[in-house]
């Protein structure tokens, strides 16, 4: 959708019974056979689903749920719903492939005691103190992009403002020295675009050279962290490679899978929630304006931002035990997927769910999932969307796009490739 000015509320606000309409579109869904137009807008399909059809069951036998309720059960309940990915992944790259030990390693895809042990060493970096003494740098970075942006009067928000934020951050995380940087949104994106529905061979080959690329990076880079210990209260590499107070260390694997994890989980989300809550105030002027004329609102923003177009959008799980969701029996060995794009506009739980509104409350979005995987790093993401969005526009508040915004063609993270606006 390109960024034009809209009402406050969208009409599909309006609450709808179940058409034959909505059954349609429930009854042929299927991630693997999405049409052009639902990369663009894919709420209606989410909304058709919700209504006729919540628990679906896909061609390929797995089921795709939309409802808030029904996620945030399954996010509580890890003793029958895995986030272990080895059975499902091991057809779709490879059982020997590097992108199936990247998944299979990191943080995301597993479950204790694995995963405890990784959160429990990245966390301990990310604690509060840790975070407020990111504040003032971050404030640097974005007044010195802003400085750029403004002596060109015109910019690209995602290429020169949203991607740039988050990798910096990321670096100066695991203390990548700057000059490295270059490389790490492209591997990203090439790694993370190997999580999509549908996996084509290129796709797949540039997600496999970009694991085995920056690997051969991290291992330097991890033999001189060893030689040369950082600070462990702010350096995440350091403290991985140090490992817990009791003497547990991370394997080799791990630790190299789990910084190119922080990298990825780091950068694309955050990247989306600047690109996309950037977007959303150019397609709903009324709500820039109370934020301009209430900068205080930049917190609650930041939250209906991410309810409305979440960054991440799908979530994944497999039934470890036989369990029921609603009165739909769900056997053993089941792989669910959790649309956290639907369920984060459900009318259930949210009043005019299709409406924008910056001073939603309570806001209870699944933006960052919820329970033992909530994000480790949500801290830090709605400390990067604030400083970003606020600061931008209470230096430019008349920014104006100047051609369409572009979406990335993909349904599990949702952004924008290119922004381009004039700053006024």
């Amino acid at each position: 959708m390109s960024s034009t000015d809209q009402s406050r509320v969208d009409p599909a606000s309006v609450p709808r019974p179940v058409s034959r309409e909505d059954v349609a579109i429930a009854r042929n869904f299927s991630l693997k056979d999405l049409s052009d137009t639902f990369y663009d807008d894919p709420y209606p399909t989410y909304r058709a689903l919700q209504s006729a059809d919540p628990i679906h069951r896909m061609p390929d036998g797995s089921l795709f749920l939309t409802r808030h309720r029904d996620l945030e059960a399954i996010y509580k309940d890890t003793t029958r719903f895995s986030s272990d990915k080895k059975i499902e992944f091991a057809p779709k790259y490879g059982a020997d492939s590097l992108l199936f030990q990247h998944h299979t390693t990191s943080l995301v895809f597993n479950d204790p005691p694995l995963h405890t042990r990784v959160r429990r060493l990245i966390a301990g970096a990310l604690n509060p103190r840790a975070i407020a003494g990111m504040e003032p740098g971050l404030t640097a970075l974005v007044d010195r992009l802003l400085d750029d942006m403004a002596a060109r009067g015109k910019a690209d928000l995602i290429e020169d403002f949203a991607s740039a934020i988050p990798v910096e951050v990321i670096g100066n995380l695991l203390a990548i020295p700057h000059q490295d940087r270059a490389p790490l949104r492209g591997w990203s994106l090439a790694i993370l675009g190997a999580l999509e529905p549908f996996l084509s061979e290129d796709a797949q080959a540039r997600g496999e050279r970009a694991v085995g690329e920056f690997l051969a990076y991290l291992r330097d880079l991890v033999a001189d962290r060893r030689a040369r210990p950082g600070d462990a209260e702010h350096d995440v590499l350091t403290r991985l490679i140090q490992g817990e107070p009791n003497g547990e260390r991370l394997s080799e694997v791990e630790l190299l899978q789990n910084c190119i994890f922080i990298l990825n989980a780091g950068h694309e989300t955050t990247t989306n929630l600047i690109g996309n809550g950037l977007e959303l105030l150019l397609r709903f002027p009324d709500e820039r304006r109370r934020l301009i004329e209430d900068p205080a609102l930049i917190k609650s923003a930041i939250e209906e931002f991410l309810r409305f177009e979440s960054s991440n959008q799908l979530g994944n799980r497999r039934t470890v035990q036989d369990a029921e969701i609603d009165g739909v029996a769900i056997p053993q060995g089941s792989l669910i997927t959790l649309c956290i794009g639907a369920a984060n506009r459900d009318p259930d739980v949210f009043e005019q769910p299709e409406c924008l509104d910056i001073s939603r409350a309570p806001n209870r979005h699944l933006a960052f999932a919820s329970g033992a995987h909530a994000c480790v790093g949500l801290t830090l993401a709605r400390l990067e969307g604030r400083i970003a969005i606020g600061r931008l526009l209470a230096r430019f508040p008349n920014f104006a796009a100047t051609g369409p915004a572009h979406r990335a063609r993909r349904v599990r993270f949702r952004g924008f490739t290119s922004l381009p606006v004039t700053l006024i």
